[in-house]
């Protein structure tokens, strides 16, 4: 007699309460049409919602047992959510998806299908997305700019619309960055993974809570957690700068001194201070990115915390992520 595997849903919600009954709906259906092969849990981490997002998690968890909420006591950002999310699942196979359905759960066959043959992470790439023009070519070239830059290459056009084996979740338990970027974390892993085609639906409700703010800051995230680039340019710019100043001195020194009517260049000196001046600031942000970071990440304390679970009709009280990660492996076990 042979086990089902157990998949996870990871849905990381906020304020997605237009959106709560028709997600469950399509997981449900989903789940049914794999019910011959797997098991299903649908785990929800809420960013700590301010609508009734929970309130409709709770009521539908309560005839559908399957459901398993997690709360969290603030807005600790999308990719921690994701993270604590990930740290919580007891499946085999994890597959995550944003709770407005512009990913689709069907395709959680197709991800399946690699999964079993091998590959321990499957993603989805964005085939086309139904935004502007414009903010697709800087979607496009944010992309590119952050692959290049990293150590390991990162898929193109891959959100984090993805299927990952629970090994991918061992290997992030040890992973310690107050800022993730699971795109990279997850990429630079070695892992066999491929990626999947497939047309991004649109929002069909509620408003999307990831504005171009959302979007520099995950780039930024993104460039500073999976490259070096940033820190050895620095390094050359002011190589670079350094000749240049070198070279200018006795260029000047000459030219004042043999050319009588060679003018007294106030212009020129404050072109240069200006430049100089905007090139250590450059380079002291640059630095700072990266001394803050490893601030953060040094001074410890938890990354998320856990206000409440919600699952099989009883409330939990929360913990620290940490902390829940643990019990909810061992239960797994």
């Amino acid at each position: 007699m042979t086990t089902r595997k157990l998949i996870t849903f990871c849905i990381p919600v906020y304020n997605e309460s237009a959106n709560i009954e028709r997600l469950i709906a399509r997981l449900q259906s989903t789940a049914a049409s794999l019910a011959a092969r797997y098991d299903f849990e649908f785990l929800f981490t809420d960013n700590s919602s301010e609508d009734d997002t929970v309130a409709k998690l709770k009521a539908a968890a309560v005839s559908e047992p399957r459901i398993r909420v997690i709360r969290l006591s603030r807005n600790f950002g999308f990719q921690k959510s994701i993270l604590t999310n990930y740290l919580n699942a007891r499946g085999d196979a994890l597959i995550q998806l944003d709770a407005d359905l512009q990913d689709p759960p069907e395709m959680a066959a197709d991800f399946l299908a690699l999964w079993e043959r091998g590959y321990k992470v499957v993603y989805g790439i964005r085939r086309k997305r139904l935004e502007s023009h414009l903010m697709q070519r800087l979607r496009k070239a944010g992309y590119a700019f952050i692959s290049n830059l990293s150590d390991e290459p990162i898929p193109l056009d891959a959100g984090d619309f993805r299927l990952i084996d629970r090994v991918i979740v061992e290997a992030l338990q040890e992973y310690n960055d107050y800022a993730p970027y699971l795109r990279g974390a997850i990429a630079t892993l070695g892992y066999p993974q491929i990626g999947i085609e497939y047309d991004r639906a649109q929002r069909e409700a509620g408003k999307s809570n990831f504005g171009i703010r959302e979007v520099i800051k995950l780039g930024m995230d993104g460039l500073f957690s999976t490259s070096m680039v940033p820190l050895r340019l620095a390094t050359w710019v002011g190589v670079i700068a350094l000749a240049v100043s070198v070279l200018a001195i006795p260029v000047y020194v000459i030219a004042r001194y043999t050319n009588p009517s060679f003018p007294a260049g106030f212009a020129s000196i404050y072109i240069f201070i200006l430049i100089s001046m905007g090139v250590n600031a450059l380079l002291l942000g640059v630095f700072g990115e990266y001394i803050g970071r490893i601030f953060r990440n040094t001074r410890g304390g938890p990354m998320t915390i856990v206000q409440e679970r919600f699952e099989g009709g009883t409330e939990v009280p929360g913990r620290a992520m940490q902390d829940e990660a643990r019990s909810s492996n061992e239960r797994g076990s």
